[in-house]
């Protein structure tokens, strides 16, 4: 495999692709991201994303919609980026983060929405990842990491770096204690002052906190600041003035996503089965925060997985989630324990990881992210069930690219009898199809119908589409979406009953005729990386195969990857234990069963699955005679996500798919040319 293909035929097609779809060079907005309405209606702020150029680094600005018009404007100009604009409760002011001073050093700004003028606070010891109004306006509450910390495994899984003074060439890299001092704190920003401090115990690691009232802090925290123990991590009430915690929630599984009324009498949060920080679907538990010793209760939210809370006012509570393959966003009366549902739908989805919204008065109408397969992002307004369209951005290039094939859902019964569902994108012509099965990242997450605009799945999906081949997008037990029961079940079985599913799965599409048994392929990232490289030495139906930031030795993955807790709940054993499922379920052990060409993919910062997982992978496929191919971009960590290389990246997914398993003479044609040129 050549280290510049950017004169074959799948570079340029995925080229132009993302031109057509992200419009670099324009100056245009391509797309949304944390868009959050104006208490004073009327207009909404969003991180609109804008391309200079396919060869330089993707930025978001802020930028403001006016909801009657869907009149868009791009209110700050970086350098580097902006985003999530807040806006304070009166309307008056909004905050925001900006790395405009260093890049990758996230500081906070406040902006005049009338003017578009912005001024920086001062700056905190670290850089700051999210920030929270208090309920008078008069305080900014900040998340702050400290530099040299890990961002999450969603969100690429390097290590945050800022300049430092240069050593000589010679200099080695140390590791030892000063690692445990990558602490996560709150800080908070008062506004009539403009100053900012540090609060809170010194002891403890805050992941995520949020407003309990004017005075307290709702906080998930752990006792120290590696990733692992974000596994263990309970939830705590945190006095601001006083720096008293008390900690009034331990999970069985997880916790995340805090949020109280706005007195504090109610706080909400949401426990559940995790396999990624930040990445938390589940259980919904709410506590009177006035009772004399408070405890948590459990809502029943008619099996909606909940990804997101915010209150409307004492008793309403804004609700989203996921059910299956839904999205559901409803109205929680917190008085009479009802829960209204307003919108749902398989066929669009909203927000960007899990399903979030931005809330409006007290009947559960709010502002969207909407989106689907073929439905490129838009704002729109939820209002008595309806989606209204307030602002689209399919452009006149992505509309061109827009129908590359159809999109259905699709339920099968696994060996246990246990029912399972996905999506199959299907492309034009008849069947059977040359078919490559995407396992999602996790194991604890879901494909749903989100936009083919992304950089990791949405434009190799486009191009293998294009070219006939179907894709196929399991969720398999583990999954999110099918309740706590259902996402636990993968625990301490990683590799077994779900990878049992994703066949079944392929046998059933083979069944109805949808799908060619003699070109089959399998790819995915993460998990699906695991997945991926798993199941080529436990089947060989596969015709080809690409692993994506896999981990292939439990063993290793362990001791060098950043989420050593994630690898003991999933594969449910201890690394010592040399006849144990660490040993028995790593696919680098069973690479003498491999025959089938296998691609593995990687970024050298990885800090989830570090690269030497896939490189381990490739030195045991070849040695066992395998065909196989490495793939290590430099500047990537988990998952391949900025530009240029997500072009390089698609390129070669896709080429390796025709190189083996060609769904057309057309796609043959486009290799051999590739070949030669």
């Amino acid at each position: 495999m050549n280290s510049d293909i950017r004169s074959t035929p799948e570079f340029k097609e995925a080229e132009l692709l993302y031109s057509k779809l992200r419009l670099p060079g324009t100056g245009q907005i391509s797309n949304c991201t944390e868009i959050v309405v104006s208490p004073l209606g009327g207009e909404a702020m969003f991180s609109g994303t804008v391309i200079e150029r396919l060869d330089g680094i993707v930025t978001t600005r802020i930028c403001r919609v006016d909801l009657s018009s869907g009149r868009t404007s791009v209110l700050t100009f970086g350098p580097n980026t902006d985003r999530l604009p807040k806006y304070s409760p009166c309307g008056c002011h909004v905050a925001f983060l900006s790395d405009r001073g260093r890049r990758g050093d996230f500081q906070l700004y406040l902006l005049d929405p009338v003017t578009g003028s912005a001024r920086q606070a001062p700056r905190v010891d670290g850089w700051i990842e999210y920030l929270h109004w208090s309920p008078s306006g008069r305080r900014i509450l900040l998340g702050v990491a400290g530099h040299g910390a890990d961002v999450a495994g969603g969100q690429g899984a390097i290590t945050s770096t800022v300049q430092k003074q240069e050593l000589p060439a010679w200099s080695p890299s140390v590791k030892g204690d000063e690692e445990s001092h990558l602490w996560r704190r709150c800080w908070l920003f008062d506004v009539a002052i403009g100053a900012v401090r540090q609060i809170g115990p010194i002891d403890i690691n805050v992941w995520e906190a949020n407003w309990c009232g004017e005075d307290r802090i709702a906080a998930v925290v752990s006792p120290g600041p590696s990733e692992g123990l974000w596994y263990t991590a309970r939830l705590i009430v945190l006095e601001v003035d006083s720096a008293v915690a008390t900690e009034v929630f331990t999970p069985q599984d997880q916790v995340g996503w805090p949020s109280a009324s706005p007195s504090g009498k109610r706080l909400a949060f949401v426990e559940a089965a995790c396999s990624d920080r930040w990445v938390v679907a589940g259980t919904l538990r709410l506590m009177e925060m006035d009772a004399r010793s408070p405890s948590s209760s459990r809502v029943d939210t008619k099996g909606i997985d909940i990804t997101f809370t915010e209150w409307r006012s004492e008793r309403h509570l804004l609700l989203a989630g996921h059910r299956g393959l839904e999205t559901v966003v409803g109205l929680y009366d917190a008085e009479n324990g009802t829960l209204n549902e307003t919108w749902s739908s398989r066929e669009l989805t909203l927000g960007v990881r899990f399903a979030e919204v931005s809330g409006f008065g007290e009947e559960g109408d709010c502002l969207v992210r909407v989106h689907g397969f073929f439905h490129a992002p838009e704002i729109g307004v939820i209002r008595q069930g309806v989606c209204r369209t307030v602002k689209s951005f399919l452009n006149e290039g992505a509309e061109s690219a827009e129908s590359p094939g159809r999109a259905e859902s699709v339920s099968w019964t696994a060996s246990d009898g246990l029912e399972i569902q996905g999506w199959l994108l299907c492309p034009h012509g008849k069947p059977p199809y040359p078919l490559v099965m995407n396992v999602h990242g996790g194991p604890v997450w879901l494909t749903r119908s989100a936009w083919l605009g992304g950089a990791i799945v949405g434009v190799p999906t486009r191009m293998l589409l294009r070219r006939g081949y179907a894709v196929f997008f399991p969720n398999p037990r583990g999954s999110s979406g099918r309740g706590q029961e259902f996402a636990r079940s993968v625990r301490g079985d990683m590799g077994g009953a779900d990878a049992e599913d994703l066949l079944s799965g392929l046998d059933f599409l083979v069944r109805k005729g949808l799908a060619d048994p003699e070109r089959l392929g399998v790819t995915g990232g993460s998990y699906g990386g695991f997945m991926t490289s798993w199941l080529v030495t436990q089947d060989s139906r596969f015709a080809a195969a690409v692993a994506v930031s896999p981990h292939t030795n439990h063993v290793t993955e362990h001791l060098i990857g950043n989420i050593p807790h994630c690898m003991t709940l999933f594969v449910g054993d201890s690394y010592s234990n040399s006849k144990g499922s660490y040993f028995a379920r790593s696919p680098v052990m069973h690479a003498h069963n491999v025959k089938t060409p296998t691609l593995s993919i990687c970024g050298a910062l990885d800090r989830c699955t570090p690269p030497e997982e896939a490189i381990q992978f490739h030195h045991a496929l070849l040695e066992n005679g395998a065909k196989s191919a490495l793939v290590v971009y430099p500047q990537e960590g988990h998952g391949v996500q900025k530009l240029p290389a997500a072009i390089d990246y698609a390129a070669r997914l896709v080429g390796w798919f025709d190189e083996h398993m060609a769904a057309t003479a057309t796609a043959a044609r486009l290799r051999t040319r590739g070949a030669d040129s």
